[in-house]
């Protein structure tokens, strides 16, 4: 069973990542309106939606999606570090 502190951080990152996540989208969307001049696609599956579009949009999000999850996991693993004195355990670098 995980311990208190694994719970924890559990928690921490995965709020973390999951309000940049949030904010990335709203970010990627306003920067692909401003590029493209148009809304980006709601159903990029879909064969009414240019392919290079479909293609561009999912790139675009894939991207930034992940990139966003990255950064605020390791802000939130900063944040962990300073209040508990050590990062968690599957987060320290092998030296």
């Amino acid at each position: 069973m995980a311990d208190k502190g694994d719970l924890g951080w559990r928690v921490m990152a995965g709020a973390a990542a999951f309000a940049g996540g949030f904010v990335a989208k709203k970010a990627i969307t306003l920067a692909w309106k401003k590029s493209t001049g148009k809304e980006p696609p709601t159903n990029p599956e879909s064969p009414e939606v240019a392919l290079t579009e479909a293609i561009g949009w999912a790139v675009v999000m894939g991207v930034g999606m992940e990139l966003a999850r990255l950064l605020a996991t390791r802000a939130a693993a900063r944040q962990w570090a300073k209040g508990t004195g050590e990062l968690p355990s599957h987060l320290k670098a092998d030296v």
